[in-house]
């Protein structure tokens, strides 16, 4: 890649990115990022050696691609001030905010632009990142490529078929990161009752989380749990305790509500 990339936005996603594509080989001096905020410009020239603006709108005549990194509440307000760029359809723009629809993205802009949304989760603040992503008709090809690779910077991209795949997506991995920590406070909670040190019950729960994690990359969770779970083992009555329990129903009911309220910003973030 050799395009230049504008960031709108310098947070912490934006500097995940900005470093993944870096290792990756990506040259600093064909980034920028723009932000409000001098103190965090400051620190990514510093720390990455990239170009740092606050003008917005003229970091993005010369970008091939537009990163906007910025929270969805402040998408209109940005995008509005950015719709005097001149119609370019081989300029990307990429959204990583949650719930604003490309639609919206491409009015506010001023019409007729290429835009890929995507779902990203925290991981990716660690480059172990999922992220979903979705591309408006206007955009090519090769920007595909293009916006594929830069994400792949943190983590793993996958395309879904349709724009609102991307609420599912966020039901699943943009939201999913909490549901495993949440999970991993309450194994360490059950450890402590069951006896164990508070340092003890958490270090075993992180780490075992973080190998079923990794064991999973590659085989059946299925199969699995059935290596681990022998017939009237310890395992066996820990599986059955949750199936009489329902939470198979549990977790589908937790990624309904998370895919509903994704759908309900969506309309709140785009109403006139």
């Amino acid at each position: 890649m050799s395009q230049n990339i504008c960031f709108i936005g310098a947070g912490n996603m934006a500097s995940s990115l900005i470093g993944g594509l870096l290792a990756n080989g990506y040259a600093a001096a064909a980034i920028t990022a723009c932000d409000i905020n001098a103190g965090q410009l400051a620190e990514l020239q510093q720390r990455f050696g990239i170009n740092t603006s606050s003008d917005n709108l003229a970091s993005s005549q010369a970008a091939d691609v537009v990163m906007l990194a910025i929270k969805p509440q402040l998408m209109r307000e940005v995008c509005c001030a950015l719709s005097s760029l001149p119609s370019n359809p081989e300029q990307l723009f990429v959204s990583i905010a949650a719930g604003v629809p490309a639609a919206a993205i491409e009015r506010w802009l001023g019409g007729q632009r290429s835009i890929v949304r995507c779902m990203p989760n925290t991981p990716a603040l660690v480059q172990l990142g999922a992220s979903g992503l979705a591309a408006n008709a206007a955009v090519s090809a090769s920007q595909r490529e293009l916006a594929e690779k830069i994400i792949q910077a943190v983590g793993i991209s996958i395309w879904v078929d349709q724009e609102s795949d991307l609420d599912a997506v966020t039901a699943i991995s943009g939201s999913g990161p909490a549901y495993f920590f949440y999970f991993i406070e309450l194994l360490e909670a059950a450890g402590v009752e069951l006896g164990l040190p508070p340092a003890t019950a958490a270090q075993l729960a992180r780490q075992t989380a973080l190998g079923a994690a990794t064991m999973a990359q590659d085989k059946d969770v299925v199969e699995l749990r059935n290596q681990v779970t022998s017939k009237k083992g310890t395992t066996e009555q820990a599986i059955l305790s949750f199936q009489h329990d329902r939470l198979d129903q549990l977790v589908r009911n937790a990624t309904a509500a998370a895919q509903r309220r994704s759908l309900e910003l969506a309309h709140e973030l785009t109403e006139e």
